[in-house]
């Protein structure tokens, strides 16, 4: 199993992207993120991210979902990731990505989602 960033470092890591948050301006919504057993409620405000929970919820609302492997997950969050593992769609076409609800807001918003969720990606290591 590859380690896996702290979700809920997201606010910090996306809101001081100004260039970023620019591109989301448009968006306010709440996104689930599915880990292999972990679930994640992300809020997002006009591009920032206002809240980030980490549940088990009871019903929760949320606007579209993302659910993915935590192993697929780890590799697409690798600094330099594996083809096959370098993009959202990419782990769509594999089968190891799965989207639901109000797929609307995503798509309008798609290159912002994929910065957000790359965002976490660690750092690349200096020699």
């Amino acid at each position: 199993m590859m380690p896996r960033p702290d979700v809920l470092s997201l606010p910090e890591l996306v809101n001081a992207n100004e260039r970023l948050v620019h591109r989301g301006r448009f968006l306010t919504a709440v996104m689930r993120l599915d880990i292999g057993a972990d679930a994640y409620l992300i809020s997002i405000d006009r591009g920032r991210i206002a809240e980030v929970r980490k549940g088990p919820f009871v019903m929760p609302s949320w606007t579209f979902g993302l659910s993915c492997g935590a192993d697929a997950l780890g590799r697409f969050w690798q600094p330099l990731p594996p083809p096959g593992f370098h993009d959202l769609f990419a782990l769509l076409r594999r089968g190891e990505l799965t989207l639901s609800g109000n797929l609307q807001p995503f798509m309008a918003n798609l290159l912002y989602i994929k910065d957000v969720m790359a965002s976490l990606r660690s750092p690349k290591e200096t020699a």
